[in-house]
């Protein structure tokens, strides 16, 4: 029997206008409706692990099983002494953090080994992770070194020792300025003063250009090493509860991921990184670094640790005027607007004077750790960056005889200016 082929196509399209009518009436995801129903479902799948993880840690919590065997030792305490501040004559302030894993009762305070009467800002026993303030109407004496101890209830006893007792910043005018200043001269003019070579960039040779490139990757590399340093020693002095190694991994893979993310706004992602936005993440890693330099030069000025002479702000300045250069190599063959010079001296001279202002009055190791932390990260990809720039631009390579040397006298130049910041 012979079927027609009008037959056969009449019949295919009346099979494919019910399909189109089944899909239609059906709540494919398609519907609005359907859409939020299934979002719905989603949020409900990824929420429930949560919520049951959440409900064993209560059920944990009040049926503890370990609290019979926890009965029968000592708590374990840990309190760490942050800073001791000298606000004014005859009074003495202690600041504590708990870093353990249990409360700590705060009974007795020893000065120089005689007890000593003193009030808190809180009660007397600090919860896990928790800060407090003793205050101590103490015959302190300038110049002098004084021990602190705090004995707990169970007897353990916490030191801390003042090298040089030494009346603490107040925030005032006064003082605003005098850290303002030394964060001017430290940080702000040295790196403008330093942009002041990008003329001179603009007129030698591209070998030379490409030299001064690998210079920065000298001054960079041993800003890292320097930084990274600097966050060894505070990451030091926090409460172990607060996880310094945490903090220092936030820091760096933080400011690493965030400079990327930033370097890859307003371009096509399989262009390579231009110059210019080379110069900013540049500025802001330099940033970055200042704003701890900052922080340790306010804080060692309010515990009366570092010479404040004209020998130490010309050290600072020479330090830091090789980061100027460092900010304009990368776009000597390029000429941006003069906004741009400024926007970038300001972006890494200014975290100084912020730097200099929190460390003077509140230093806190915890926020000391995080900021060096993002500086050391910043600078770790600003070098990544620059290396490309370098491999891109110049085919014979980063490690020429020339580029080589280069790097070589750029980490010499940032090794003999630190020599002559003493603090």
């Amino acid at each position: 029997m012979k079927v027609h082929p009008c037959t056969l196509m009449s019949d295919h399209n009346t099979e494919k206008d019910t399909v189109q009518q089944t899909m239609a009436q059906s709540p494919i995801s398609g519907h609005p409706q359907a859409k939020r129903t299934s979002r719905t479902n989603r949020w409900i799948l990824g929420l429930f692990p949560v919520a049951l993880l959440a409900g064993i840690s209560v059920l944990f919590l009040r049926n503890d099983p370990t609290a019979q065997f926890r009965a029968a030792f000592p708590p374990v305490e840990e309190l760490t002494i942050e800073r001791v501040s000298f606000p004014e004559a005859g009074i003495m302030r202690v600041h504590v953090v708990n870093g353990g894993p249990e409360s700590v009762t705060i009974a007795q305070v020893l000065v120089d080994d005689a007890y000593w009467q003193f009030k808190i800002d809180r009660d007397p026993t600090v919860p896990r992770l928790n800060s407090a303030t003793l205050e101590l109407n103490y015959p302190w004496v300038e110049g002098e070194p004084h021990l602190i101890s705090l004995i707990t209830s169970t007897g353990l006893t916490f030191e801390y020792e003042v090298a040089v007792a030494t009346e603490s910043p107040r925030l005032n005018a006064q003082y605003l300025t005098i850290f303002g200043l030394l964060g001017l001269y430290a940080g702000v003019v040295p790196v403008l003063l330093g942009l002041l070579w990008y003329p001179f960039l603009r007129r030698i040779d591209r070998k030379w250009v490409h030299f001064y490139l690998s210079l920065t990757l000298g001054l960079l590399a041993f800003l890292l090493f320097d930084t990274f340093e600097h966050t060894l020693e505070t990451s030091a002095m926090v409460a172990e509860g607060f996880e310094a190694v945490g903090l220092i991994a936030l820091g760096i893979l933080g400011a690493v991921v965030g400079l990327r993310a930033i370097g890859q706004l307003g371009r096509d992602k399989s262009a390579p990184t231009s110059g210019l936005t080379i110069a900013y993440m540049i500025a802001i890693g330099i940033g970055l670094h200042n704003l701890g330099e900052g922080l340790a030069i306010g804080a060692a000025y309010s515990l009366g640790e570092i010479a404040l002479g004209s020998f130490l702000v010309i050290g600072f300045a020479l330090h830091n005027t090789t980061e100027g250069l460092a900010i304009v190599a990368p776009i000597a063959d390029k000429r941006p607007a003069l906004w741009n010079f400024i926007a970038m001296g300001m972006i890494a001279g200014l975290p100084t004077i912020l730097g200099a202002w929190a460390g003077g009055f509140s230093y806190s190791p915890i926020t000391a750790t995080f900021f060096l932390a993002l500086g050391a990260g910043a600078i770790l990809q600003v070098i990544i960056e620059v290396s490309k720039l370098v491999q891109r631009s110049w085919p014979k390579g980063l490690f020429t005889p020339l580029n080589a040397m280069g790097l070589i006298i750029g980490m010499v130049i940032m090794y003999v200016t630190a020599l002559l910041v003493t603090a």
